[in-house]
């Protein structure tokens, strides 16, 4: 086993474009009586979409710990996870062709437990948004299923 001394994992960093792996992260699909909460993106990829909030997750970490974590830090909330949406794939090619981001994303259907949903972090806005209204924004086919799958839930 390998063991890597503080000051070397300090300066350890995950490159996010043009990763050499692809990067494991979470997102919640926030339900309430019949919308879902959407955060607009602050930063890149997707600066200014629309989409489901979340990020990576931390080495040490269970996925569902690192659910917790990112929904407190860009929402500061705290929710209940109801169960499993989904597994995706984003990726993302530059004008070359080339993967400039790749991750994998692990859904989960929840409910905010405590606290008013307000953006934080790299968060730019929050919205609660009807099913029959996401169709407006600019989410992608993967952010619609994950929806639909969570109603069904």
């Amino acid at each position: 086993m390998l063991f890597l001394s503080p000051d070397r994992v300090k300066k350890h960093t995950v490159r996010r474009a043009y990763p050499e792996r692809p990067l494991v992260g979470v997102a919640a699909v926030i339900l309430r009586d019949r919308e879902v909460l959407l955060v607009q993106r602050g930063k890149m990829p997707g600066k200014g979409e629309w989409s489901l909030p979340g990020g990576l997750i931390e080495l040490g970490e269970t996925i569902q710990e690192a659910l917790h974590r990112e929904i407190r830090e860009e929402l500061s909330v705290k929710i209940e996870i109801l169960g499993l949406v989904g597994v995706y794939d984003k990726i993302v090619k530059d004008v070359n062709n080339n993967i400039q981001y790749h991750y994998i994303i692990v859904d989960y259907c929840a409910q905010i437990t405590s606290g008013i949903p307000r953006a934080e972090s790299d968060a730019a806005a929050v919205k609660w948004v009807s099913q029959d209204a996401l169709k407006k924004f600019t989410a992608d086919d993967q952010l619609r299923e994950a929806v639909s799958k969570a109603f069904a839930l």
